[in-house]
């Protein structure tokens, strides 16, 4: 689906660094069937994203958020005509209010590390576990450790650097244990050192060059499917 998508709607559903986080699409599609008419929870989503791009794919989607949701979210889902396919809720992911085995796919984008700790972490997964249906998938893209030069930039030129849990390849190992499946990769080398969208861009264009030539671990970006 991401060959179909304009440059607009890619800006709209990835939102930052768009060249290189938009990477996670087509290796989601590629290991998991995402099919009209399935049900999505989508994970910290003050901006939409996720929830617009499963919502253009025919699903079913809860767009949640640990705040109240602002109305610019569905107000961007207003202009692809959308929201009558998406239900708005609240929801802490460490404990989600919703019953066993209840959707197809559950998804985020750069959220688990807001909460800051492993031990959240690990509830959240928990959680996203429990309330995936048998065959179901967690999608994710998440911010890697990266290298030693990129946890120094974040620490000094991102507000949230310090509070923020990055995820090792040592978490991801450990979470996706109970899954029947898990799929992982790496992405991403020089666009983190962009300083705004239009820097990240250029350098996201780079990347598609040395991102193959960075070690695995080196990288700032996981992509996941987990298959339960």
């Amino acid at each position: 689906m991401q060959n179909n998508l304009s440059k607009e709607e890619l800006k709209d559903i990835i939102q930052w660094d768009v060249k290189n986080w938009k990477n996670a699409l087509p290796f989601w599609d590629a290991h998991f069937a995402v099919k009209e008419g399935m049900k999505v929870l989508a994970l910290g989503e003050r901006e939409g994203g996720m929830s617009l791009y499963f919502a253009k794919k025919g699903c079913e989607v809860v767009c949640s958020d640990y705040n109240e949701m602002p109305t610019e979210t569905q107000t961007m889902h207003n202009r692809y005509a959308v929201s009558n396919q998406i239900e708005y809720k609240q929801i802490d992911m460490r404990k989600i209010d919703i019953p066993d085995a209840s959707f197809d796919v559950v998804v985020f984008k750069s959220v688990i590390g807001a909460l800051g700790n492993k031990a959240d972490q690990d509830e959240a997964i928990k959680e996203i576990y429990r309330v995936l249906k048998p065959g179901g998938a967690f999608l994710f893209a998440e911010n890697a450790l990266g290298s030693k030069f990129h946890q120094f930039l974040r620490k000094k030129f991102v507000k949230w650097g310090e509070r923020w849990r990055y995820v090792t390849k040592t978490d991801l190992k450990e979470w996706g244990t109970p899954f029947s499946k898990s799929f992982i990769k790496s992405y991403g080398s020089i666009a983190l050192f962009g300083r705004s969208e239009k820097q990240r861009s250029t350098l996201g264009s780079a990347d598609i060059v040395f991102s193959p030539l960075t070690p695995k671990n080196l990288r700032y970006i996981y992509f996941g499917v987990f298959i339960k």
